[in-house]
């Protein structure tokens, strides 16, 4: 990508849109193009197609997207796929009619198989079962990577797949109704902290494990992923896998353990609750990242130093 490029950041005000966001702005990208819902709503086709036709990008970042926890994908399936699978064939549609270069569709590490082996690999993806609780929002974007890959078998078209680990950063959703585990947990603790609560109660048996990501290291991966050779970033795109590439850490932890570093970071000092009675979720969810590694990216913030990051700019509107 030229400086000069027009570039287009759908969901620029969510998690991963606004560390993309700030991540070309830090580089020196001048022509980044953005547009919040109510000047553009992706799930409105003849705005889309208007968009693109009257502003032409040349390099898309598809990072907009319906996401939730497990208790907003419980409560909301029927809107998990539905408005997912609107907008992402829009934009991807759109961004083929009007001849974008590269675009970048933005997915996560729950479209993988429940049960699938650890640590999980990109060939993984439709070799089983999906996480029950995840399974319309897993279904609308696994729609989304095979679209991508059936416009570059058909048309030529040069569009890729990343699959992040679970996202944290300054941008996330810290409501406790549909947000995930992370800010949940951030949240929760601070209130209890506040109140001077003995207990904070953590949903399921604490024994899952999770891979976190800070939001500005997938920002980075993002820009490194779109900026490769030709050579290179052509080797992700064959007619024989999907175009697909895991971005994380390599590294988990339980959910306990997350809880306790949140606790050491914003200062709550009593006791944590697990509710066995609440889903745990996928078991694990630990991404091989030997492909990634072998491009020349690695992730460059560990977990206690993202959350303390992540607390340190939130805490006054929390």
């Amino acid at each position: 990508m030229k400086k000069d490029s027009r570039i287009l950041i759908a969901g620029h005000r969510g998690l991963v849109g606004s560390a993309i966001h700030r991540e070309l702005t830090r580089l020196g990208y001048t022509h980044l193009l953005t547009r919040t819902r109510a000047e553009l709503d992706l799930l409105d086709i003849g705005a889309v197609n208007r968009f693109f036709e009257e502003e032409r990008p040349e390099y898309v970042f598809l990072a907009a997207a319906k996401v939730g926890g497990i208790l907003a994908n419980s409560a909301y399936p029927a809107d998990f796929i539905r408005e997912n699978l609107i907008l992402q064939t829009h934009m991807i549609d759109a961004s083929y009619r009007s001849g974008v270069e590269r675009l970048l569709f933005l997915g996560s590490s729950s479209i993988y198989p429940k049960m699938a082996p650890q640590p999980i690999r990109e060939s993984s993806l439709l070799t089983g079962p999906l996480e029950p609780t995840n399974r319309p929002y897993a279904v609308a974007k696994i729609a989304g990577v095979e679209m991508c890959w059936s416009y570059n078998r058909q048309y030529g078209t040069r569009y890729l797949a990343a699959l992040p680990a679970n996202l944290y950063g300054p941008g996330d959703n810290f409501d406790l109704a549909n947000s995930h585990v992370l800010p949940a947990l951030i949240r929760k603790m601070v209130e209890a902290a506040r109140s001077n609560a003995p207990t904070v109660t953590v949903w399921g048996t604490g024994t899952p494990r999770r891979e976190l990501l800070y939001s500005d290291d997938l920002a980075q991966a993002c820009v490194f992923l779109m900026n490769l050779d030709d050579e290179r970033y052509g080797s992700l795109l064959t007619e024989n896998e999907p175009p697909l590439v895991n971005i994380g850490t390599g590294e988990d932890v339980t959910i306990r353990e997350l809880a306790e570093t949140v606790a050491k970071v914003v200062g709550f000092e009593g006791e944590l609750v697990f509710d066995a009675t609440k889903p745990d979720g996928t078991p694990r969810k630990l991404m091989d990242v030997g492909r990634l590694h072998g491009l020349g990216w690695k992730h460059t913030t560990g977990l206690e130093e993202g959350i303390r990051r992540t607390w340190e700019q939130v805490k006054d509107r929390l």
